[in-house]
């Protein structure tokens, strides 16, 4: 009879025990994960507070912002108002105890500057091992719901902003579980629209554990309206546009830090000099308006008259950390488009190089391509 008469007592006690973990784990997590976000080195990160999902494994992280701890760039590195964190079913059932992220409306902002100081790329930060240790376990994938991402500079003339909205994606099979002797086993998809009207689309492959030196990336903007980009223009080359419309198209192979590819810009009803804007509205200067007017001049005359379209294909070569172009390359590449065949905004068939075998030294591929 005692024994019985105790059962509801340690029910009651053990409920109430569950009630009170649940009522302080949020606080105790939001304090431990505030903590671990000021640990950056040159970045500061801080949350709100978290909600807890016992569960499903996992919890949501609320109002996170990471800003430069030093310097002078008046934007966040990101701004994320919500998190999802949660143990990955499929991964474990394969064997790996490994984790999922999910961002929802996140902002990145990638700034342009004079010196390091005003510069804010996210570099010197392992970003993969930063979130890894918010989860606590590995992390496998990461998808991105209508995110926004800004490349800025604040001390051009004029300012910069380059926006890139609705931004969707994912990337898979970080820790690569599934398949261990696949060098580039993880994987990036991603749209976007450039200004809220262009198309953008990339898809890479890379190897989650190799840093930057071993990856394959395809990136594609199409029919991007080039008076959006005329602050980006008259910043970096001292040109606008006064009409006309472009696609981009990126290649890049990189295998132990050695980069290959190339870049293809092709623009279309392209007008950059106008006598009425640049003169008698903007009031360019004398050197400003017959430097538009040489570019302009030069663009029609080396365009390809059929299409009405100025296009160039840019090579990279080189180790990642000092790529190399060829002016020359470009400015073959200008007349091939102009007076023997216009360039296409597809995608090419980059030729096939091979990563050295894991086993293999550096000294022993003095033959590889």
């Amino acid at each position: 009879m005692q024994r019985r008469r105790r059962w509801p007592w340690i029910v009651l006690v053990l409920v109430g025990a569950l009630v009170l973990l649940r009522v302080l784990l949020p606080g105790w997590a939001t304090g431990y994960l505030n903590r671990h976000l000021d640990q950056m080195g040159s970045y500061h990160g801080h949350l709100r507070d978290v909600d807890l999902h016992l569960w499903r494994g996992g919890y949501t992280i609320h109002d996170l912002i990471i800003v430069k701890r030093d310097g002078a760039v008046p934007v966040p590195l990101l701004k994320a108002p919500r998190i999802e964190l949660s143990i990955s079913w499929p991964a474990l059932m394969l064997g790996g105890i490994v984790g999922e992220v999910e961002f929802w409306r996140p902002e990145l902002n990638i700034v342009d500057g004079k010196s390091e100081r005003d510069t804010q790329t996210g570099r010197g930060v392992d970003w993969r091992q930063r979130l890894e240790s918010l989860l606590a376990i590995r992390l496998n994938e990461v998808d991105v719901h209508d995110g926004t991402l800004h490349f800025r500079n604040y001390h051009s003339q004029p300012a910069v902003d380059l926006v890139a909205t609705q931004v969707n994606g994912a990337v898979y099979n970080l820790t690569n579980v599934e398949d261990k002797n696949t060098p580039r086993a993880a994987t990036m998809s991603l749209q976007a629209r450039l200004f809220g009207e262009a198309p953008l689309e990339a898809r890479a492959a890379f190897n989650p554990f190799g840093g930057f030196g071993d990856f394959k990336l395809d990136a594609r903007a199409r029919d991007v309206d080039l008076r959006r980009l005329n602050d980006f223009l008259q910043a970096y080359i001292k040109l606008d546009a006064e009409s006309g419309s472009g696609d981009i198209v990126v290649q890049l192979d990189a295998h132990d830090g050695r980069l290959e590819g190339y870049a293809k810009p092709l623009f279309r009803d392209v007008s950059i000099f106008s006598w009425k804007h640049d003169i008698e509205e903007q009031h360019d200067n004398p050197l400003r308006a017959a430097w538009e007017a040489l570019a302009g001049g030069l663009q029609n005359l080396l365009k390809n008259q059929r299409k009405d379209q100025f296009a160039t294909r840019v090579v990279f070569s080189g180790r990642i950390d000092q790529p190399q172009t060829s002016a020359l390359q470009a400015i073959v590449a200008i007349l091939r488009n102009g007076f023997i065949k216009a360039y296409q905004p597809h995608f090419e068939d980059l030729p096939v190089r091979r990563a050295p075998a894991p086993s293999q030294k550096r000294g022993d591929d003095k033959g590889a391509s």
